[in-house]
């Protein structure tokens, strides 16, 4: 009789396009993110939290040029019994936004109005995974809801400006660029595919303007005619439109100018014809105004043509934050960091729920990619410091070692005991390594008997080992003698010394 298989063992790593944070990745989030919150709140915004799951009807299908089911969203049928209706379909949320919509109108008589909320957390998308490109990400919103001016777009665009540079994008490393959904629309009224049978031109076009950066004028002006080829041989169809047609939408992605003022001068005579577009172009001019007499000036922020946004629930001024400085790729090629922060005005998300006109309009940084920027200039700290380790030399003295690392706590240094086999002293000074300890904190009964503890720096013994001579290591104090009464003091001499 032939044994039973072994039982499948699971495999130990995340699902594909996922990933796990350690350690420094969630500390340096944490503290970006608070700081993040403290120029939020200083503008007047509250924090707001959602659920990760909300109705697929609830979130939409607002998600751009997608190849995946659900149109890119986790999305699962509840049974009968689970569900708040027979056969809703739940979904991880895929952006902040869409549950922003679902509470303004859910709760539009408890808020204040206008409401001005941030929100912080993981969202989920079931899109292809690629090198950094993750199937869970965290952002980072802002949004005000019920405010028709675009006095709050502008507001936006400053207070994203003010955010990048406290947490370090100096002035001069970004640039946010601003645009308007509604010129776009009048472009496409003015070349004659505005209407709903032309919806399948019009995304061609959409996207063909948003991949300029990758692309240029000589791709983007394939990709909106005939098609385009690209170095594999692989055909992308065009959206169709002829040479005159390809013009208009050509000398829309060449209308910036040196100034605001000049950029919307040129961007009017291209949508002669169309209300839409001049009302849209009015607006970018209301922004530039707006944004110039506060300060914010052509080196933070400008009116581009160029920027598009990818999410369909746009209404009017979209923007998004560039950091301009370069970088070097997998392949070890110079390219600019790119885009890190995106948004725009979106009066139709809430009307979904309520059948009302209610204007909104915010921002959402990537946090993984801001970060990830952070680390390239340099300007977060690496791997953070571990705690003060107490080792553990006498099992029975277990109380004695627990009171140092309370002691150590009470003063706001970080601490903890070795809580694994303390048999080989060793171990768990290699424990101490592995978790980045600055100090291992050393007693056995004669320094009991005698009271007093041996201090061993573990940073300084690193640094040391790394750069200085055999003789070197041998004259330094690496390890010294403290009185039991005076640990606190102590360590914190040792600290304040590396």
């Amino acid at each position: 009789m032939a044994k039973d298989p072994s039982p499948r063992r699971p495999r130990a790593e995340p699902p594909k396009g996922f990933r796990d944070y350690f350690g420094a990745d969630v500390t340096e989030r944490k503290a970006m993110l608070d700081t993040i919150a403290e120029v939020y709140q200083l503008h007047g915004f509250d924090p707001l939290e959602t659920a990760a799951v909300e109705t697929v009807e609830a979130l939409g299908k607002f998600l751009p040029d997608v190849d995946r089911p659900n149109a890119g969203v986790f999305a699962w049928q509840e049974d009968e019994e689970g569900a708040s209706r027979a056969g809703d379909w739940l979904a991880l949320r895929y952006d902040l936004t869409a549950p922003l919509a679902r509470v303004a109108a859910q709760f539009r008589n408890d808020l204040p109005s206008p409401y001005r909320r941030y929100a912080m957390g993981p969202v989920w998308r079931n899109e292809k995974p690629g090198p950094g490109r993750f199937r869970q990400f965290y952002q980072c919103d802002a949004d005000t809801v019920g405010a028709p001016s675009v006095a709050a777009d502008a507001e936006i665009c400053a207070m994203l400006a003010e955010a990048l540079e406290a947490v370090g994008i100096v002035r001069g490393d970004y640039l946010i660029r601003v645009n308007n959904r509604k010129v776009l629309n009048g472009v496409m009224e003015v070349i004659g595919i505005a209407g709903a049978e032309h919806e399948d031109a019009r995304g061609t076009v959409l996207r063909a303007i948003d991949k300029f950066d990758k692309f240029g004028e000589a791709g983007v002006r394939d990709l909106i005619g005939a098609g385009r080829m690209d170095g594999s041989g692989d055909f992308t169809r065009g959206a169709g439109l002829g040479e005159a047609q390809a013009d208009v939408v050509m000398g829309f992605m060449s209308a910036r100018r040196e100034s605001g003022a000049a950029t919307c001068a040129r961007l009017r005579e291209l949508v002669v014809g169309s209300d839409m577009g001049l009302e849209g172009v009015t607006e970018l001019e209301t922004i530039a105004e707006l944004l110039a007499s506060q300060g914010y000036g052509p080196d933070r922020i400008i009116i581009d043509p160029s920027v598009v946004r990818g999410l369909g629930y746009y209404t009017g001024p979209v923007f998004e934050a560039e950091l301009t400085f370069e970088i070097l790729d997998e392949k070890g090629r110079k390219r600019q960091f790119g885009s890190v922060a995106g948004g725009g005005r979106y009066d139709g998300l809430v009307e979904r729920f309520t059948g009302q006109k209610v204007p909104a309009t915010g921002v959402s940084i990537g946090v993984d990619r801001l970060l990830a920027a952070l680390r390239e200039k340099g300007r977060l700290g690496g791997a953070a410091p571990g705690p003060v380790i107490v080792t553990v030399m006498d099992r029975e003295r277990m109380d004695d070692y627990l009171g140092m690392a309370n002691e150590l706590r009470r003063a706001g240094i970080r601490a903890e005991v070795y809580l694994g086999n303390p048999k080989n002293f060793g171990n768990q000074l290699k424990y101490a390594d592995k978790r980045g300890s600055p100090i291992a904190v050393i007693q056995g009964g004669d320094e009991a008997a005698r009271g007093v503890v041996q201090l061993k720096d573990l940073a300084l013994g690193a640094r040391i080992a790394a750069e200085a001579s055999h003789e070197e290591w041998k004259a330094q104090p690496a390890q010294s003698e403290a009185p039991r009464e005076g640990l606190v003091a102590a360590v914190r001499a040792l600290l304040g010394r590396g």
